[in-house]
């Protein structure tokens, strides 16, 4: 069997149950980087409840660190070596002084 690329819009991308605290909090202890439960409990507690923008903020850092994790094309485009990431800016940059 081989791998096959994800299709735009493809449902059957992995996504744990994320809609309140509690679970974004289980979700980050097993789903998570690891150290992603600590750190986002210390931004947590360095955060103002009232704040609500940047609770809001804080959350959705996290949860989309899940979700990152479990995209085959997030985690793809992380394991490229620096070298050619590096080629590509250079290309890309290229094209733009060339106009």
């Amino acid at each position: 069997m081989t791998a096959q690329p994800e299709q735009p819009g493809a449902s059957s991308q992995f996504s744990p149950p994320m809609r309140t605290l509690a679970e974004l909090r289980e979700a980050l202890s097993t789903w998570g980087f690891p150290g992603d439960r600590d750190a986002f409990e210390r931004e947590l507690d360095a955060t103002e409840l009232d704040d609500l923008t940047k609770v809001r903020e804080v959350t959705q850092a996290y949860r989309h660190r899940i979700l990152m994790r479990y995209s085959l094309g997030a985690m793809a485009a992380l394991a490229r070596p620096t070298n050619d990431v590096e080629a590509e800016l250079r290309r890309n940059l290229a094209r733009v002084d060339a106009r």
